[in-house]
């Protein structure tokens, strides 16, 4: 039995625990990524990001490399909830950007990435157990070449939604299943006529339906033409009519004949020819489930081994991949030394309520499609309620993560928020201040000293162009401080925060 060492061991290669491991590698810790598969997942899921997981992989300039434009993630002229869309061309900053990219290629260039940051990724190994004490984590996993133990300072569970770490560390997982639902979907090819110059779709018979998710009265309707090619989902909320064999492979004539019994109508769905990854899946139930804990001692939990809920949105890998940059800088600041005492703490504290919103919005959204004339009529009212600007915008803040600030321990309207896009009087965008996830201190003319505890810790830039005149924004992207007025080198929130994000001044922490 061979045995290792590590200050980080991450459970899972997919999206959410290799972009942790490449937070980590930034702040220069060397973390194992251990993975059940033999290779990167070729299994379609998300089909691509929205919300405002854009802007933080803009900040790492990870948008344009994965396929954004060059002058980064631009405001959504709309976005749909529950398949009602709703106008956001008149807020100041919407909220909501997209990057159209399945996720076997998201995994592809992560993945890319995480190696040319030196991190190591062990393939075929199974999580098979763990003991632990104060210091260390002892983890058991099944290898290529037999049993593998390895000793790691910290465990992160990002093994998704069946998550071995969750299980072992019994953390709780309270929420819901919708029973007695049923969804089918996967790519194939429908006739060109049907296609309709807005991305929707006009099916003989039984009508024109738009891009993304559709009510009918019999359930819902998901079309979308993508990348990888044509994909489709049928959700059925009737039990009697919708029982399967679980067990059974899908087949595409099982979705065909769920689309007509949802449609009314036949639908001579084909194989798919679009360059793939091709899926077909059924999900039986529907889980809406956020672990009680995200920090267990030495364990963490992120993306859907702490959170699960409905796909409707496209929240996944919002939530996800930003708990993994939210926890990065965070467990590396600690193992590099300077964390404040609590700081690990934060991470639950700040994430566990977004997932709340999240899991609390999904089910709204899934509670709007469901049939019956009282859901008809709520919709239509709700409907009326999205053509107001507010509305609107507090929809858009809450699908994108943004409408609850964390609690820096400031008042000004700034912090907490991640830091609005714009442009310094240089030229650059503030994104670009954020390449290396290292905490920035933006003011709009120099002062002496300002932050001279810190050196380390801190990058002190002068430039104009800002929303205030001085902006200490975290690695995460998010505002820990702002003032409206340039600061001196001994202002006490200044320190305070400092202080309160970054440890003490001067000294490090054990």
């Amino acid at each position: 039995m061979s045995e290792n060492r590590t200050d980080v061991l991450i459970a899972g290669a997919g999206p959410n625990g290799l972009m942790l491991a490449c937070e980590l590698a930034l702040a220069g810790i060397s973390p194992v990524v251990v993975e059940r598969l033999p290779g990167p997942s070729g299994e379609p899921r998300a089909n691509g990001l929205v919300g405002s997981v854009s802007r933080v992989l803009d900040m790492r300039g990870l948008y344009t490399e994965f396929g954004g434009p060059a002058e980064g993630p631009k405001p959504l002229p709309y976005y749909i909830f529950s398949g009602m869309a709703f106008d956001m061309t008149g807020m100041d900053a919407g909220p909501m950007a997209a990057l159209l990219i399945p996720q076997p290629e998201l995994v592809v260039k992560l993945l890319a990435r995480a190696t040319e940051l030196g991190v190591q990724v062990r393939w075929s190994h199974e999580l098979t157990g763990f003991t632990r004490d104060d210091n260390r984590v002892r983890v058991e996993l099944d290898g290529p070449e037999g049993p593998v133990v390895i000793h790691t300072r910290y465990l992160i569970g990002a093994d998704g939604g069946k998550s071995a770490v969750r299980k072992l560390a019994d953390i709780e997982f309270p929420g819901s299943t919708a029973e007695g639902t049923v969804t089918r979907f996967g790519h194939t090819d429908v006739p060109a006529a049907w296609l309709t110059p807005d991305g929707g779709i006009e099916i003989p018979g039984a009508g024109r339906f738009r891009f993304g998710h559709n009510r009918v009265e019999r359930g819902m309707f998901v079309f979308a033409e993508l990348p990888s090619g044509t994909m489709m989902a049928i959700q059925e909320f009737d039990a009697a009519a919708t029982v399967v064999d679980e067990d059974a492979p899908m087949t595409l004539a099982e979705l065909r004949e769920a689309a007509e019994r949802v449609l009314g109508a036949e639908v001579p769905l084909q194989p798919p020819t679009g360059p793939g990854p091709h899926a077909l899946r059924r999900l039986v139930g529907q889980n809406t489930r956020v672990a009680r804990h995200y920090r267990d001692g030495r364990i963490f939990l992120i993306g859907d081994a702490a959170h699960v809920h409905s796909a409707i949105g496209g929240p996944g890998l919002n939530l996800g991949l930003q708990d993994a940059v939210n926890l990065g800088w965070k467990l590396a600041a600690h193992l590099n030394g300077w964390a404040p005492a609590d700081l690990l703490d934060t991470y639950h504290a700040e994430r566990h309520p977004v997932a709340e919103r999240t899991a609390m919005h999904s089910l709204a959204q899934s509670g709007l499609m469901l049939p019956g004339p009282e859901t008809a009529g709520v919709r239509a009212l709700f409907g009326e309620l999205l053509a107001y600007p507010q509305v609107a915008a507090h929809i858009a803040n809450l699908l994108a993560g943004t409408d609850r600030p964390y609690d820096t321990g400031d008042n000004h309207p700034l912090s907490g928020r991640l830091v609005p896009d714009f442009r310094l009087g240089d030229g650059r965008r503030v994104a670009e201040l954020l390449r290396t996830a290292r905490p920035v201190l933006l003011v709009t003319d120099t002062v002496a000293d300002l932050a001279a505890g810190w050196p380390d810790r801190i990058e002190v830039i002068t430039a104009t162009g800002a929303p205030a005149p001085a902006m200490l924004i975290r690695p995460d992207g998010y505002v820990a401080w702002a003032a409206d007025t340039l600061p001196a080198a001994d202002d006490p929130t200044l320190r305070a925060a400092l202080t309160r994000w970054f440890g003490p001044a001067n000294s490090l922490v054990a």
